[in-house]
């Protein structure tokens, strides 16, 4: 279905978002060689400084699709299997039986068994996913922490295991991720940081995108308000923060503008070869970190709607910060959307997220995005 672009129709829903209580949004849509950018509300509730559509934003899980893209041109390469045993690998860092189970693929697709390592390097939040029993305490505790990968992925690794490897569903784990980084790193004798950057950040030109060093965001960007369920009040911004806790699982700083960028390039097979796109698109169900069942691939997980084209992409949120960018399977739709407020919902007296007005607004405004 080929859309134009209805500017009035997507301000409106826009605004709409902001006015069910998102501070600041911005956004870009694509369609064909049509392009609308806009943005609604503020980038700062103490100064009212708006946000705007070329802001740059830490876009979270999002950076998923650029480590499994690096990881498919290892594939490519000859230098992963992506079927091999990660302990061929990581011995240490996945040993024994495990590390001969849990194969690169199962990693990429959430299917390893292996836990989450956020519960164990962040005590308030130990509860998980019970979060009426969880704090935000940690999140201020830990804003300038430097992690090293290897013990957060021990925290992982060491955990209880949350399904058995290659296991349906499978569980989404930011391990996976960390693991997926530091396999990088031995088989190009480089950082996942560098490798990425060159290979997959540079090769699509985004010159607003970067795996930061640094816990500060370079120019223009919105701070990052988060709620914790109604457990921060008002919102905490969390715009300066060590990203070292989630690294090459969401550490990512880009524009709305470089994801649609991306994501066209991905899916037109200017990233990974068409063969790894395929394998990309290759899906299984996995238990999100919301509790729901979703299809997911190697770093992206496609939206379908009922009597309507499919899109693929990836979200993302980190603490105060979330993105989500989507494109059209024949690349000539996309949207990609960027909120400064996390975790907006309270907790009913059960402990479950309450639906709120904004959960409403963000489905209309994808709706207009994608299928006009």
């Amino acid at each position: 279905m080929r859309n134009s672009l209805d500017p009035a129709e997507l301000n409106a829903a826009l605004e709409n978002v902001h006015r069910a209580g998102i501070p600041g949004l911005f956004a870009e849509v694509r369609d064909g060689e049509q392009v609308w950018r806009g943005a609604a509300g503020v980038a700062d509730v103490a100064t009212g400084r708006p946000v705007t559509a070329d802001m740059r934003h830490r876009v979270g899980s999002i950076t998923k699709t650029f480590t499994s893209a690096a990881v498919l041109q290892q594939v490519e390469a000859g230098r992963i299997g992506l079927d091999a045993p990660i302990g061929r690998y990581l011995p240490r860092l996945v040993p024994g039986a495990r590390g001969d189970a849990i194969t690169v693929r199962m990693l990429i697709n959430h299917t390893s068994g292996l836990a989450e390592y956020l519960p164990y390097a962040y005590p308030s939040l130990k509860a998980l996913p019970a979060l009426a029993d969880t704090g935000p305490q940690s999140l201020d505790d830990s804003r300038f922490t430097r992690f090293h990968p290897a013990e957060l992925i021990e925290m992982g690794v060491t955990a209880p295991a949350v399904g058995a490897p290659g296991g349906n569903p499978g569980v989404y784990s930011n391990t996976n991720y960390l693991l997926l980084g530091e396999l990088l790193e031995q088989v190009t004798g480089t950082t996942a940081e560098r490798y990425i950057t060159r290979n997959v950040i540079e090769r699509a030109g985004l010159r607003d995108t970067e795996l930061p060093a640094e816990p500060y965001i370079e120019g223009p960007h919105s701070q990052s308000y988060e709620a914790w369920f109604g457990m921060i009040d008002p919102p905490r911004d969390y715009s300066v923060y060590d990203m070292s806790w989630v690294g090459a699982a969401g550490s990512l700083i880009s524009t709305v503008s470089d994801l649609n960028r991306f994501f066209g390039m991905l899916l037109a097979g200017e990233i990974v070869s068409p063969s790894s796109l395929a394998q990309m698109q290759t899906t299984v169900p996995v238990v999100s970190q919301e509790g729901k069942t979703i299809d997911y691939g190697l770093g992206l997980h496609p939206t379908e709607t009922s009597g309507q084209d499919t899109f693929w992409g990836h979200g993302g949120t980190v603490w105060g910060s979330g993105a989500l960018a989507m494109t059209r399977a024949d690349g000539e739709r996309q949207m990609c959307v960027a909120v400064n407020l996390q975790r907006w919902n309270r907790l009913d007296s059960s402990g479950k997220p309450q639906p709120h007005p904004i959960d409403d607004a963000l489905a209309s405004f994808y709706r207009a995005t994608m299928y006009g």
